[in-house]
């Protein structure tokens, strides 16, 4: 237990020291995948990956922050990189201050970073919320002398909503009109399903306008089409809800209690095989094991069925996941790490040192393969933000946890 916290320790320090460190990516000794219960222990690694790509990392900061963006918060025309406190100018990412965030236990009191012009000036803002309390604020970007000069955010109250049992949050066009909602994962099976459309005062301020889908929760959430009928679906831990026809605002959702996960935020949701059915990914995380949810024929009253196939169960707490095209060749890798501390020393590894994978889809095979950006130094948080920092035309990845900030700048093969 000692070891492994020295070692994450000493991890961290020759990282932010040296600045930059290259990786090759690889992995551990191949074991084979396969059909398994998550379990308070580990389990088999997935198979090693070869000719992967490289890495180098950059430490921008060791904080108790989670969350992480990319924008181009000065519009110079290069994307920065936005994490909880900071935000940090491409090219240097030398760190100026957007926000103060008080610690709370053993967290920052955030749940992540998540950007949108709230007052419609033409400058990106950012828009958080919090675990257990009801308030959402939004940080008014302060332009370009405030920026210059290193201003903090202005502060605003967008609402005060219902909701103070929150995993996580996200920003997603539900009803394909142009501007996000702000949707939020309720943490507990009893805790109802809101989502919130950004609107406008009797002043004409930003606020948000309450609608509640229906009345589950559960840690975990997603969005894709589950059930082939073309619209986009909301995935809890618990089950789904069904996006009706019409208005999605003015009915409530159906749900389906399919299954009962402690999932990741996001679920991913994808037709891995080609067989016309979506798939869901998912992490424990809060647990040990990765998982790919291979859609089978649904049951004869109408409920859908999943096969579990074990993609990775050597390391625990999984909590974020993300696609990006990390090798150029057209097709999304899964980009994965461990949520260190995410509950204390609570979670099953949890003392166990960070790391951050990705993992390379191949159809013929039905088979992921692992390749290691980091183990010892990095690792991921509640939010994984994938785009090209430094202009070379590969896609780098940025990570906010509690073993710190981090740019992976990809260096091709």
């Amino acid at each position: 237990m000692k070891a492994s916290i020295l070692f994450r320790a000493m991890g961290m320090a020759a990282a932010c020291a040296t600045g930059a460190v290259l990786l090759a990516a690889g992995g551990d000794k191949p074991a084979p995948s396969g059909k398994a219960a998550p379990a308070s222990k580990p389990g088999p690694a997935a198979p090693e990956g070869k000719d992967g790509v490289r890495f180098t990392v950059r430490c921008l900061m060791i904080d108790r922050n989670e969350g992480c963006a990319i924008a181009d918060v000065n519009r110079d025309g290069r994307p920065d990189a936005i994490a909880g406190r900071n935000w940090y100018p491409a090219p240097d990412f030398i760190p100026r201050p957007l926000r103060t965030i008080e610690d709370w236990r053993i967290y920052a009191q955030t749940t992540g970073d998540h950007v949108w012009d709230v007052n419609g000036d033409g400058w990106p803002d950012v828009i958080c919320g919090y675990w257990y309390e009801k308030e959402v604020h939004w940080f008014e970007n302060p332009k370009a002398e405030g920026l210059k000069r290193g201003h903090l955010w202005t502060r605003h109250l967008l609402a005060t909503t219902s909701a103070a049992k929150n995993e996580i949050f996200y920003l997603r066009d539900l009803d394909g009109d142009g501007t996000p909602e702000w949707v939020v994962n309720p943490m507990g099976p009893k805790e109802p399903m809101r989502v919130w459309k950004l609107a406008r005062d009797a002043k004409g301020e930003p606020t948000l306008k309450e609608f509640t889908l229906g009345a589950n929760g559960g840690h975990g959430i997603g969005f894709g089409d589950l059930n082939g009928d073309g619209r986009e679906d909301i995935l809890l831990g618990t089950g789904w809800y069904e996006r009706p026809k019409g208005d999605i605002f003015s009915q409530p959702w159906p749900f389906h209690p399919d299954w009962n996960w402690h999932a990741s935020c996001p679920m991913l949701v994808r037709d891995l095989d080609g067989d016309g059915r979506n798939d869901i990914i998912r992490g424990e995380g809060h647990n040990y094991g990765l998982f790919w949810m291979r859609q089978e024929a649904p049951a004869a009253d109408g409920k859908l069925r999943f096969a579990e196939q074990a993609i990775d169960r050597s390391w625990s707490q999984p909590h974020c996941l993300a696609w990006a095209d990390l090798d150029g060749d057209g097709q999304d890798e899964l980009i994965t790490g461990k949520r260190l501390f995410a509950h204390g020393d609570k979670d099953p590894g949890s003392l166990e040192p960070p790391c951050l994978y990705y993992y390379r889809w191949d159809r013929k095979a039905l088979t992921f393969y692992r390749h290691a950006i980091d183990v010892g130094t990095v690792g991921a948080g509640l939010q994984i933000a994938a785009g090209d920092l430094n202009g070379d035309g590969r896609t780098d990845i940025l990570v906010s946890g509690q073993a710190g900030t981090y740019i992976l700048f990809n260096q091709g093969r």
